[in-house]
């Protein structure tokens, strides 16, 4: 289907990037990458009064949408899309110190994101250590016999923001005696059991698990017991 000579109306002015060659009516200039219908006929943006405006590319629409508040005199540009049968927005054409200042106030908002960001970031990271110590207290009140420094290991590891960890399950964050139980397990039998070796030797975990069970439950046992120290 062949575009139409005139887009459908829109409120306010509207500019087009013809698929086809087109010449200016009224000054002969062409071929036009822009161009305004007026009567029927092409006109280039000099001869209608547009030349003075700047394109901006559709794609950021906060930086659009305050370009077109600061200027006075605005358009949107429009292109024919033949398989889809219809005009299609591709960007506006704004004043250039319109533009400008509208750029600054986007700048302005990036500016107050990303300090945003850094406060959140600190306030996450101060909550992680604020939980870890909980997570690491309760592992000594379970396991009395646990050394510090391993029990702030555990508790480390265990509640890592984003790791999916035992720790940052709803039960975890609860400080659940089944969720703080289930983390020293899991260290205890990686780095006090043969475990990993035999994974790698091709054992299956469920073997695996079943040949390190008595050793992590010999170290749970003395790590029950106060003044137990490592295993």
């Amino acid at each position: 289907m062949a575009p139409l000579s005139t887009p459908p109306r829109r409120t306010g002015l509207v500019v087009i990037q013809p698929l086809r060659r087109r010449h200016c009516a009224e000054c002969c200039r062409g071929p036009l990458p822009l161009l305004v219908f007026e009567e029927g006929a092409p006109r280039c943006l000099d001869c209608a009064d547009l030349g003075h405006l700047v394109f901006l590319p559709r794609g950021d629409t906060a930086l659009t949408r305050r370009s077109r508040e600061e200027s006075t005199l605005s358009a949107v540009v429009v292109r024919f899309n033949r398989r889809k049968s219809r005009y299609e927005r591709q960007g506006v054409l704004v004043e250039e110190e319109a533009l400008a200042r509208a750029e600054e106030r986007c700048l302005a908002d990036a500016e107050a994101r990303r300090r945003r960001r850094a406060r959140d970031a600190r306030r996450r990271a101060a909550e992680d250590v604020r939980f870890a110590d909980a997570f690491a207290a309760e592992i000594r009140r379970l396991f009395p016999g646990c050394p510090d420094d391993r029990a702030r290991a555990i508790a480390a590891h265990a509640s890592l923001r984003g790791s999916g960890r035992v720790g940052r399950s709803a039960a975890g964050r609860a400080l659940s005696e089944g969720a703080v139980t289930s983390a020293v397990v899991a260290s205890v039998r990686h780095l006090d059991t043969p475990y990993d070796r035999l994974l790698m030797g091709g054992v299956a975990r469920h073997e695996a698990r079943r040949r390190t069970a008595a050793r992590v439950d010999t170290v749970l046992r003395a790590w029950r017991e106060p003044g137990a120290g490592a295993c």
